[in-house]
């Protein structure tokens, strides 16, 4: 299925090998290897073991976070648009080696090849997204009430920036983070998920590479810190961490952001989404379709815009079920390294036998199981998991509609009013992304007002999955509320001064408050 040796010397990986571990702590262009508790990586694709490493602990940490703050103190003085070119030098860096870091996500994550090249294409959009906006860290003049006075408002690098990541975008959700933060003046560092630990390390050699092309980046602006899950609790809980952006499961996140909040630190949270589409009578189905079937098996269902549940308008759910069969049962599942594979394994057992276990909850509640759920045998490997994409028809209140179930796994409901189907698709805690298939134009923008749809994102005539640089990515509800990437999303990874000057040769005292001289 894949060469392993020529993976990881294609990435460029093999120097971070010792005494068959990989490092654990990588701080600029030096590595350690910490003697913590062992972690083996697998690979989904056939459970073959990738990699091992001694975990990191409180001391690494320490570590890295004194090196990233005085890192911090020398970057932040460059100009914004020198760090621009510092980012578009990676940039560059990225584009020379796309196929190989697209084959590094593939053998980890089991996301087919073509995917994880969208995801590097993602990282180079950031980029060049970012390099720009390192020339438009906009403040505001404000009209001041007191004469010869004038007002405005800066925007200041923050510090420490923490990122903790999913497995599912191994690269992208950390390079949304880090090149706004780049730009805006600070230091990163980095806690991968334990499941996609070599794309972090082949990211954060082109980070190196990167600022060794420059002689003005200091050499400790990115770090990766390998550890256990109390890692993150650490990082959320250390008062040198200025920022805490994480990705992950909402029960990650109700664990990290109380942490967060008792030191009154700032945190960005990209958490679960239950992400809905309502089909409506004067829908394409022909676009809703195609539209569904990505949004529901792309990543194998494993993003947090995946297309969890359809509302369907009565008069056309019957073809659209029919036709989303058919097309289901066009899908190639399989070797994610082929050209011709469009759904790979599922990341572990573990989601595997959690998708199992709510396909029977789904039929003790009401459930009718339409299509797939079953595993299919790719490889004798008794630890890779291949599933049929499942679709289930669902009575609207059935409970476990309510929860997010990382797989590909979609629900049908019916609805008879576009109100009813817009208080479906809102009547759970999350609230990431939504779209409507409709030529209706008062359906449209009934979903699109402050009357429909109550999520960070919501589409018309396209799915749920996928967000343009551009515009500002996250959610609202349990999804946490952060934003990440486009819009004014830089100014997270600043802090905010409001100043007054004065250049007259009077003091004039707010409230007319006078004193005797």
């Amino acid at each position: 299925m894949y060469d392993l040796k020529q993976l990881l010397k294609d990435a460029k990986l093999e120097q971070y090998q010792q005494d068959g571990h990989f490092s654990s702590l990588l701080i600029g262009s030096e590595d350690f290897y910490p003697k913590g508790e062992t972690h083996t990586l697998y690979t989904p694709i056939d459970g073959q073991e990738l990699a091992q490493f001694h975990l990191s602990g409180c001391a690494e940490l320490e570590e890295a976070l004194g090196r990233a703050k005085v890192a911090f103190s020398d970057f932040k003085k460059l100009p914004a648009p020198r760090r621009g070119i510092f980012v578009q030098t990676i940039a560059n860096r990225v584009r020379e080696n796309k196929e190989a870091l697209a084959a590094i996500i593939t053998l980890e994550t089991g996301k087919i090849m073509q995917e994880a090249l969208g995801e590097v294409q993602e990282w180079i959009d950031i980029c060049d997204y970012a390099v720009g906006q390192s020339r438009m860290l906009y403040g505001l003049t404000i009209a001041s009430e007191r004469q010869d006075h004038r007002m405005m408002e800066q925007w200041l690098p923050l510090g420490v920036v923490g990122v903790i990541s999913a497995f599912n975008f191994p690269m992208a959700v950390w390079a949304w983070n880090a090149m706004l933060a780049f730009i805006c003046g600070n230091s990163v560092i980095w806690k991968p998920s334990n499941r996609s630990l070599l794309s972090a390390l082949a990211v954060h050699n082109i980070i190196v590479q990167a600022s060794l092309e420059m002689d003005d980046i200091p050499n400790d602006i990115s770090s990766v810190i390998i550890g256990s899950n109390e890692m993150g609790q650490m990082m959320a809980s250390h008062k040198d961490i200025n920022l805490l952006s994480a990705t992950g499961s909402v029960a990650m996140g109700k664990q990290l952001a109380p942490l967060v909040a008792a030191r009154l630190g700032k945190s960005l949270l990209e958490l679960g989404g239950n992400n809905a589409m309502i089909v409506t009578p004067s829908a394409s189905l022909d676009l809703a379709l195609r539209a569904i079937v990505f949004s529901a098996v792309g990543t194998t269902g494993q993003r947090c815009t995946t297309l969890r549940r359809i509302i369907v308008h009565q008069s056309v759910k019957k073809e659209l079920i029919s036709r989303l069969i058919d097309s289901y049962k066009t899908l190639t599942i399989g070797n994610p390294f082929s050209s011709a594979t469009h759904v790979g394994p599922m990341i572990n057992f573990k989601s595997y036998h959690t998708m199992q276990e709510t396909i029977k909850d789904a039929l003790s509640q009401g459930g009718t199981l339409l299509y797939g759920g079953d595993r299919v045998d790719i490889t004798t490997a008794q630890e890779a998991y291949y599933v049929k994409p499942t679709i289930m028809q669902m009575p609207s209140d059935a409970s476990i509609l309510q929860i997010e179930t990382f797989a590909p796994l979609l629900y049908i409901i019916e609805y008879e009013t576009l109100q009813e189907a817009i208080e479906i698709q809102n009547g759970v805690s999350q609230g990431l992304s939504s779209a409507i298939f409709s030529n209706d134009l008062q359906e449209v923008e009934t979903f699109l007002s402050s009357r429909g749809s109550d999520c960070g994102i919501a589409n018309v005539n396209i799915g749920t999955t996928g967000a343009e640089i551009g515009g500002a990515f996250g959610g609202e509800k349990d999804t946490g509320g952060g934003r990440e990437s486009g819009s004014d999303a830089w100014k997270s990874y600043m802090r905010r001064t409001t100043n007054t000057i004065n250049y007259s040769n009077e003091l004039p005292l707010a409230q007319g408050i006078s004193f005797k001289d």
